[in-house]
């Protein structure tokens, strides 16, 4: 018979401590030949980055010594931070973002120099044997330069600028027959999700590029990884009908291979995601998303019509996929599975588990599955979440009690709330928390119309959309309406400060690494997102006024529920100032509030011990203002101006 407790009081086995000592990252998976790798980020390491190599006979191994860290700086969110050719792994190093080559078994050998320069989502040109990539310049004053550069494999030889002009650059691919380079480029104030274009050129016999010519794309139209089948046609994804699906560019023309409203790309936050590949030049292997829930399927080309794959995974997080050798391998989670590392037979049909993101064997009695939500909001609208109502085998709840509930407002904002299984989010469902993921207006996974719904509207729909989600479930009886939360991180943190600041309905919140002041952002961020302001709400100096109007740090005056805030005071993407100025204001209200900054930390927190701090600190700070006792002791926080 279970115990009967509070809402919040319940006793897990999902502790903090749990999911950072059996949790790591995956993403990037690279095939070369018949071995199988992927990148591991590791919590109990510092946040260290690690290439892993799996062999045909199924043997695992690491393949970058520590202290090395295979990650890059580039638009400070990196990815597309290692390649492979013939058994050499190329990765840019986290400590001095310098390239290194590191042959099979050996030691990893720099290939570029120690300058302030900074590689990414590189490409192995084997006729000439150099790595072709993005390189963010840092070596002068103003604004780093991003071009694409041949680096030489040995490191022998100079580098040569292939590219240069455009504002940003990405997803540099060759042909199969080495002639001709596809990628892509974008200018200020454009977000590559906005509007970016499509170039293709030819090497001549020095090894140079040359004129560019305009495949696709344009202000606004969002073209998504470019890639060459093996047959030598390009292949891209475009979001010109509304929706980012297939295309094809052969003999000077286009064809749309797929036509449905649903969202074949991603948003390039970071270099390398994926979301198709070739196991042939006549078939697709590729993922989507409909009606928020990811597919693996394939597309034979003729057809022209994508066959869903059986599979149990419903999430593909920021896209890994990759088709080779009779086989798909790819990352993909589901409401009961973790991350995980899946290889697909395409003869036979069968998928296999390769690496899960974390291996704990957890009773299902303690899990909570993600239920789909849709939501009416402002204008008639209607909005998306996930719920993942209290869960716990153990316990139930007093009866008539309403649980808390936690609304999660993610990052990006052009972001989209994950179904994968997620210990973070379990481990407040297993205490009696509820916990609501939403997909406010401007997520990716609804088409180009709604991602705009919020183009000139930071701050006012997705805040909207947050507080009509919570108020939603609160109308519908699971939820406690005098206990509702909400917490997010960098874009999230600040759609939480603004609905706390804003509207009326949150009694606490939470922000990780968040925007308190959107003036300073717009002045003070780093060049990937230095007009990124403009779309979201305005041009800058020009409309301060909105800059100004809808800051929390600017009116704390309406603020009046308590808050904690968590920073990296080595975030480069949202500086630490803007934490510290919102607490020192809410604590000159006499609002319970609580400010904890991390040594070491950038935008998101990597080590094991402060992953661990924040998600206990969150807790025992909801205990106090909820009026719950916490099952296990937690390290206290210090929150001033709490009543006894």
């Amino acid at each position: 018979m279970p115990t009967t407790a509070p809402y919040g009081s319940w006793k897990s086995p999902i502790t903090a401590g749990l999911i950072v000592s059996g949790s790591i990252g995956l993403s990037q998976v690279v095939l070369d030949g018949e071995d199988i790798y992927w990148l591991e980020m590791r919590p109990a390491e510092g946040g260290r980055m690690v290439v892993v190599k799996r062999t045909p006979d199924g043997e695992i191994a690491d393949v970058t010594p520590d202290p090395f860290s295979a990650r890059n700086r580039v638009h400070e969110y990196g990815g597309g931070d290692y390649l492979v050719h013939e058994g050499a792994v190329h990765f840019s190093n986290y400590s001095d973002q310098r390239m290194y080559r590191q042959h099979r078994g050996g030691e990893p050998q720099p290939i570029t120099p120690d300058s302030d320069m900074r590689y990414a989502d590189g490409c192995f040109d084997a006729a000439r044997n150099r790595i072709i990539c993005v390189r963010e310049d840092h070596t002068s004053e103003g604004e780093p330069v991003n071009t694409i550069v041949a680096v030489d494999a040995l490191g022998q030889a100079e580098q040569q600028i292939l590219f240069e002009g455009s504002d940003f650059c990405s997803t540099p691919r060759l042909s199969p027959d080495g002639s001709t380079l596809a990628w892509l480029t974008w200018d200020h104030p454009n977000m590559p999700w906005d509007g970016t274009n499509l170039l293709v050129a030819s090497f001549n016999g020095q090894g140079q590029l040359g004129e560019p010519q305009a495949v696709a794309g344009g202000r606004t139209e969002s073209i998504f990884q470019p890639e060459w089948s093996p047959d030598g046609v390009l292949h891209f994804v475009s979001d010109r009908s509304g929706w980012w699906n297939l295309w094809r560019w052969e003999n000077g023309r286009l064809r749309q291979l797929t036509s449905r409203n649903a969202e074949f790309g991603k948003p390039q936050w970071v270099f390398g995601s994926g979301t198709y590949s070739f196991a042939s030049s006549g078939l697709i292997a590729c993922s989507y998303v409909e009606n928020g829930a990811w597919n693996i399927a394939v597309l034979d080309m003729p057809s022209g019509t994508p066959q869903t794959i059986d599979t149990p995974f419903s999430e593909m997080g920021r896209g890994d996929i990759k088709a080779g050798d009779g086989k798909i391998v790819f990352i993909a989670g589901a409401p009961s599975l973790p991350m995980t590392v899946v290889s697909f037979d395409l003869v036979g049909g069968k998928w296999q588990e390769l690496r899960r993101s974390h291996d704990l064997e957890l009773d299902p009695g303690f899990i909570s599955e993600a239920q789909p939500v849709e939501f009416p909001t402002e204008d008639g609208k209607t909005a998306h979440a996930f719920f993942y109502p209290p869960r716990n085998g153990e316990f139930q709840a007093p009866a008539g009690e309403k649980p808390p509930l936690l609304v999660k407002s993610h990052g990006g904002p052009t972001g989209a709330a994950s179904t994968a299984l997620n210990l973070g989010i379990q481990f407040w469902t297993s205490r009696g928390i509820g916990v609501l993921d939403v997909n406010y207006g401007g997520s990716t996974g609804y088409g180009r119309e709604y991602r705009e719904r919020l183009n000139g509207a930071w701050g006012i729909v997705d805040v909207d959309d947050c507080s009509n989600a919570a108020l939603h479930l609160v109308s519908k009886g699971e939820a406690d309406g005098n206990r509702l939360a909400i917490a997010g991180g960098s874009a999230g943190g600040f759609t939480t400060l603004a609905a706390l600041t804003f509207k009326e309905v949150f009694k606490a919140g939470a922000s990780h690494y968040g925007v308190s002041d959107l003036e300073a952002l717009a002045q003070e961020t780093h060049k990937f997102e230095a007009r990124y302001l403009d779309g979201l709400v305005g041009p800058y100096p020009e409309r301060r006024d909105l800059y100004q109007e809808r800051s929390p740090i600017n009116h704390t005056g309406r603020l009046s529920c308590p808050l904690v805030l968590f920073q990296g005071l080595e975030d480069q993407i949202v500086p630490p100032d803007q934490a510290e100025k919102m607490f020192e204001a809410v604590r000159a209200k006499g609002i319970p509030t609580a400010y904890i900054p991390f040594e070491g930390e950038q935008h998101g927190f990597r080590r094991a011990e402060n992953i661990k701090r924040a998600l206990e600190a969150e807790l025992y700070f909801y205990s106090k203002v909820f009026g719950f006792d916490l099952a296990d002791p937690v390290e206290p926080v210090d929150i001033v101006n709490l009543s006894p």
